[in-house]
């Protein structure tokens, strides 16, 4: 959530400071905002409720002008969205301006404290106070903002990203994380500050990655600079990214969502490339040979996660309990790291998290470890949070993903977690060579079979056009593929804010079946395999009380598209890969729908890509 942008150079700091906004407003945001140390060195501080296009809009006739700055979007937890709650937040003094990302726990004890001091707020803000700590501690103790940045931090209970700068020290800025992401570009006497390295990308391929607790010094015409709490200075590990310009653009789509549906072929063909060897008749994944002793001894998985990540997770506890036979549960991180779990010594966590920075999957996993467990990290994002705390894991590698409602990071994900139950079994001896044979064979098939499933998409344009009037919907599947009618449904209420419910379609019976009329459109995953018949039944039940169907099914079915409405048919594939296939219909129909609805489909109302707070 919220998007940190910083410069400090010799170029000019706002265009690089508003493409930064803009290359974040994926995260999500409601406000936006910029200081700037002018080249007559005062501090220019412009905010506005609304898009970065209009803050950009706001300044044409105002001073722009300096080569050091800080910019933010804003996703508000404490106060309303509204130009004065907005970042940066200016101190009393009227010396320092701050943006912050996260959670400041603490916040009304100090500002209790400072009102005792004298000072007095204007917002409703938990950064406020921070910043106007720091300036107590800056100007009662006449010190400089490092060591007073340093000594505020001492006090602060919470999550935080932060940049300040002072205009009586124009060539510094200073920044500091705690669990909140920060990560730093380093180019010829320059420096980047980013929420993640997409606003970076275009300047420099070298960052280094704060860590918990690390207060960076980036100085004009001097090298780098990270210390602790403590002012010991520590190592650095500059580290070279691998993301292109190409990969955060739209490329001719109208939306980045279209674009990353329709990327999913080629994504898989990377996740899976050098891992998949069907003529060795073998899936490798490195993480798992080489922590192979630990994965074996485990009596007991558990999958950690939060939203697309947790429909994921599900599928995964089906493909890793059949091939592995392991015994797997699937825990919301949010509710794991509050329920006092029995987890320890012997027990393999799962964590899975498209940014690897969620802050609750990141508190599950700090709680696991230190209660024993081997923590392998599932990812999207290199370098991230999740990576850098688990002791193991596997990243998805299907490039940054801008749309905040998740489509590629969901395919990834399961086509990790089944490499990761088939690599696994083999190793165990949990499953024969001729079925693995198979579902590998099937396994590299699945890219070109995607693409098959996203020629469905003219007709999934068409048909959304009809159902723009819907209040409701209802998504059931079975099997491997109630998840995806999980994830169909929370792509739908994501965008459109169509509410809908996706559950096992043979649960319809108790209770959901009372919903059904002439206007409750329901979608039936009906794919042929094992459990065919049983949603034949389903179907029939919907029908005889004049529910809308829309089924998917396998391509040549001759019973249920004589039933249902509308038929969408897709390519056949094993039943434990058919995910893959069913989630794209889905995921369209998701988007096509917003789109006649006139919703902004790649920044909806309220949501984040990256939830880093609580």
């Amino acid at each position: 959530m919220c998007g940190i942008v910083g410069y400090i150079g010799s170029r000019d700091a706002f265009p690089i400071l508003i493409k930064g906004l803009k290359r974040l407003e994926y995260r999500g945001y409601d406000s936006a905002g910029v200081a700037l140390l002018s080249e007559s060195n005062h501090l220019n501080v412009y905010k506005v409720k609304g898009k970065v296009s209009g803050l950009e809009e706001s300044v044409q006739k105002e001073d722009i002008s300096g080569t050091i700055g800080i910019a933010h979007t804003r996703w508000a937890t404490h106060g309303e969205p509204s130009k004065i709650n907005a970042h940066p937040h200016v101190s009393a003094s009227g010396k320092l301006a701050l943006i912050h990302n996260g959670i400041i726990e603490n916040y009304n004890v100090l500002k209790e404290r400072l009102q005792q001091k004298g000072y007095s707020f204007t917002s409703s803000t938990d950064t406020e106070v921070l910043v106007q700590l720091i300036d107590y501690m800056k100007e009662s103790g006449k010190l400089d903002l490092l060591t007073a940045v340093r000594l505020a931090l001492r006090e602060v209970v919470g999550a935080y990203a932060l940049a300040i700068i002072d205009y009586t020290n124009p060539d510094e800025v200073i920044v500091a994380r705690k669990s909140s992401p920060l990560v730093i570009g380093i180019g010829e006497n320059e420096f980047f500050i980013a929420s993640d390295a997409t606003p970076i990308v275009e300047y420099t391929d070298k960052v280094v990655y704060l860590e918990d607790e690390d207060i960076a010094i980036l100085k004009r015409g001097e090298p780098l600079k990270v210390i602790d709490f403590s002012n010991e200075e520590l190592n650095l590990e500059v580290q070279t990214i691998e993301l292109n310009l190409g990969q955060l653009e739209k490329g001719g789509y109208p939306h980045f969502m279209l674009k990353e549906i329709f990327e999913q072929p080629d994504c898989l063909r990377d996740c899976m490339r050098g891992r998949l060897r069907v003529e060795e008749n073998e899936v490798i994944l490195s993480a798992v040979m080489d922590h192979k002793d630990k994965l074996l001894e485990a009596k007991r998985i558990i999958i950690v996660a939060c939203g697309t990540s947790w429909h994921a997770a599900l599928i995964g506890r089906q493909l890793i309990e059949h091939y592995c036979r392991i015994p797997v549960q699937v825990e919301y991180a949010s509710e794991f790291r509050y329920s006092n779990p029995v987890v320890g010594g012997g027990d393999i966590v799962i964590s899975i998290s498209q940014s690897g920075e969620t802050a609750d999957t990141l508190a599950a996993v700090e709680l696991a470890r230190q209660r024993g467990a081997f923590i392998y990290g599932i990812c999207n994002a290199v370098g991230s949070s999740i990576p850098r705390n688990t002791h193991t894991g596997s990243y998805i590698h299907v490039g940054p993903e801008i749309g905040v409602a998740s489509t590629k990071a969901f395919t990834g994900q399961v086509t990790v977690l089944a490499m990761l139950a088939l690599t696994l079994a083999k190793v165990k001896g949990t499953v024969k060579p001729e079925e693995l044979q198979e579902i590998l064979k099937e396994f590299e098939t699945i890219p070109e079979k995607m693409k098959k499933a996203l020629e469905t998409n003219e007709q999934i344009a068409s048909l959304s056009k009809t159902f723009t009037y819907a209040s409701n919907f209802i998504y059931l599947g079975r099997g491997y593929n109630y998840p995806v009618a999980l994830e169909g449904a929370l792509k739908l209420k994501e965008i459109s804010y169509i509410h809908a419910e996706g559950y096992p379609a043979a649960e319809m019976k108790h209770g959901p079946i009372a919903l059904i009329d002439t206007e409750m459109p329901v979608v039936v995953i009906a794919t042929h395999n094992s459990l065919y018949e049983k949603l034949l039944s389903n179907v029939q039940e919907i029908k005889a009380r004049k529910g809308k169907v829309i089924a998917l099914v396998s391509e040549g079915d001759e019973t249920i598209s004589k039933i249902a409405d509308y038929c969408i048919e897709l390519p056949k594939t094993v039943e434990a890969l058919d995910p893959l296939i069913t989630t794209i219909p889905l995921q369209l129909m998701a988007y096509h729908i917003a789109v006649c609805k006139g919703k902004d489909v790649d920044q909806p109302r309220n949501l984040a890509k990256s939830v880093t707070v609580e």
